[in-house]
């Protein structure tokens, strides 16, 4: 990590199914990646900018970054100083709860815009995180849940995705299941493309056009996913390098990082606290 930047990525033991990260960069630069779970990222000093879809957008103090589960994005400073933010994770089943309990959504929800402007949801974002490292479960729970009812009733709703129609598109879906079952040993692009009857440029573009991002860089988000779930359970860094398919553990922790924005080690060790650590030094 570079001089001066910081970063812990935690959760908090009364608030299961919630992630957090208190972070503050300056180079670093996330690859295009994806979450299983909503990101509502508060930006408290400094600008992110990030590729949302096909967007370059900028959040900087009293705004929220919103991105939905399996949308890809990145980020990187938006400015020479870097920024702040902290970051809670929620789960997928956490916010259709939430929904379902406050605004009679039921089904799929999701948000509608990658940057919000509203300081007072910023700052409960903020009570979350400070809330979770003073022990105070209550106080947690009850701002994650205040500012998830007001993130959707301002700028969510359901997202019901549409099924793949196109040949190109069943494809994409195909290639996808094929690249998940052999994650640690994947078919050349052009082995895929031949055994789907179709041509790899076609198939490239498809898989882009469904998933926002090529094979490639799709299989290596995969693998970060699937090596956070097996660090999750206890697994060594090196063993889940090998099992998901990075050559080693180094390379594990290059792209780990790129996408998590702490090293499989840190984040390891930092999964279950009773009560938060520190703030940033």
């Amino acid at each position: 990590m570079a001089s001066g930047e910081r970063a812990r990525y935690w959760q908090y033991s009364e608030l299961p199914g919630v992630d957090l990260l208190h972070a503050h960069y300056i180079q670093k630069a996330f690859a295009r990646h994806t979450h299983e779970t909503f990101v509502f990222a508060a930006i408290t000093e400094g600008v992110e900018a990030f590729h949302y879809r096909d967007d370059l957008v900028h959040a900087g103090p009293g705004q929220i970054a919103l991105v939905n589960p399996d949308t890809p994005h990145t980020g990187h400073a938006g400015v020479p100083e870097g920024w702040t933010y902290r970051t809670i994770y929620p789960d997928a089943e956490i916010v259709r709860s939430i929904a379902a309990d406050t605004l009679a959504l039921r089904g799929s929800v999701g948000f509608t815009t990658p940057v919000v402007d509203d300081p007072y949801a910023a700052r409960l974002v903020v009570g979350v995180h400070r809330a979770a490292e003073e022990g105070n479960a209550l106080a947690a729970d009850s701002l994650l849940r205040l500012v998830t009812a007001r993130m959707l009733r301002s700028h969510g709703g359901i997202v019901t995705p549409l099924p793949p129609r196109s040949a190109g598109a069943r494809n994409a879906a195909r290639a996808r299941a094929v690249l998940e079952d052999r994650m640690s040993e994947p078919p050349t692009l052009e082995r895929l493309a031949t055994d789907l009857g179709t041509s790899p440029f076609a198939l490239l573009r498809a898989f882009r056009d469904a998933y926002g991002m090529p094979p490639h860089t799709w299989l290596t988000d995969a693998r970060v996913r699937r090596a956070r779930q097996l660090l999750d359970t206890g697994t060594p860094p090196a063993e889940a390098a090998a099992a998901v398919g990075f050559t080693d553990q180094s390379h594990l922790n290059r792209h780990f990082t790129r996408s998590v924005g702490v090293p499989p080690g840190a984040y390891q060790r930092a999964r279950t606290y009773k009560t938060g650590p520190p703030g940033l030094p």
